[in-house]
Order: C-alpha cells, then sequence, then structure tokens
C-alpha cells in the first residue's frame, strides 16, 4: 500500500512547485487541487462544495495510483480542516499533511513574479484562509524549491529508520523502493 501526502500553504508559497519536484524525487505523482478546478470548472465561488467536487477527481486518479504502489502528492490551499479530513476520509492509505510557511510578503514577492499573477489582495485573502487553523508538520518555504523539498524529505521517516510516533515510521513499508536517504542524494 503506497502513502499520499498532502501540501497545503497560501498563495505563493511555492505549493506547485514543490510538490512537483518531490513527486519527482520520491518517484510519485503529482495532482494539483487548483488544476481540477480549472479542469472541471468547479471553480465558481471558493465554498467548500466546490472544493469537494475537486476532491472526487483527485480520489479518483489518486486510487490508480496507489493502487500501482506509487505515492501520491496532493497541492492545493486546503482552506477547509473538512477537505483535508475528506480526502483521510476516503483514501484509506498512510499519510501527512503538510503546511507550507513563508511571510506574506514573499508570498506576494513570488506571486508578482508569475506569468499571471493572482495580485496582493487574493494573496492577502488566500493566506488570512489558510493561517485558519494548524495541521499536520509545519515547513518553512521561505528557501529555494530543493531546500524546501530537503525540509520535508527531512521531516517524513521514509527509510523506517527514524525516531518518529510509530505511524511515522511505518510509512517506509508503504513506499517500497522510496528511502529518504536516497531521495535525499537524489537533490545534490
Amino acid at each position: 500500500m503506497a502513502f499520499y501526502l498532502v501540501i497545503r500553504g497560501p498563495l505563493g508559497v511555492g505549493k506547485s512547485t514543490v510538490s512537483a519536484r518531490l513527486a519527482r524525487v520520491i518517484h510519485g505523482a503529482h495532482i494539483s487541487i487548483d488544476r481540477i478546478l480549472d479542469e472541471q470548472g468547479l471553480w465558481e465561488s471558493g465554498r467548500l462544495s466546490e472544493f469537494l467536487r475537486a476532491n472526487t477527481f483527485a480520489i479518483d486518479r489518486a486510487r490508480k495510483i496507489l493502487a500501482r504502489g506509487k505515492p501520491v502528492i496532493f497541492d492545493g490551499n486546503f482552506y477547509w480542516k473538512s477537505q483535508i479530513g475528506d480526502l483521510i476520509r476516503r483514501l484509506d492509505n498512510l499519510h501527512h499533511v503538510v503546511t507550507l510557511r513563508a511571510p506574506l510578503k514573499v508570498c506576494i514577492e513570488r506571486d508578482a513574479q508569475r506569468h499571471r499573477p493572482h495580485g496582493r489582495e487574493a494573496a492577502r485573502e488566500v493566506y488570512a484562509k489558510v493561517a485558519r487553523f494548524e495541521i499536520g508538520i509545519a515547513v518553512d518555504a521561505r528557501g529555494s524549491p530543493q531546500s524546501v523539498v530537503r525540509k520535508i524529505l527531512s521531516r517524513l521517516d521514509l527509510d523506517g529508520a527514524g525516531s518518529g510516533p510509530p505511524r511515522r515510521r511505518r510509512l517506509a513499508s508503504h513506499a517500497p523502493g522510496v528511502q529518504r536517504t536516497k531521495a535525499l542524494r537524489t537533490l545534490q
């Protein structure tokens, strides 16, 4: 049985870049909730129901990938705990939630560098929504994407040799061939 990670955080924090890089390093698949919202025409007003419908599409994709033994990385803002809870309830696999953190100023600066920026106000609104609750492992995302991936890997026990809680230690047995030390060497 493979595992999945939920990477969440505010607009401009680097979720998509980090998730794509992390998926490559651990030989997993990257599923973007924002991309699903766009592809399926689900984005109307940012209501929870729209995100839960996006989860349905994401879960359908993820189940096929997880059944082949590959890890899955979901990325999105995840404004609501209940959206994350929905994923966890519907996917019976080992998992971790990672919240990427950076100051609002950094998120605004990164957004401004995009081909199509969302703007300061959107960045502020999303930042406030994401900050409403704490969940999972918090990771400082101010560095390069490569350094953020290293931080995430160092917090996850993929080789089963760590001293984390039992649930974290068992993650290794659910990802045959994926080892943190090997993944960290890949980033060097």
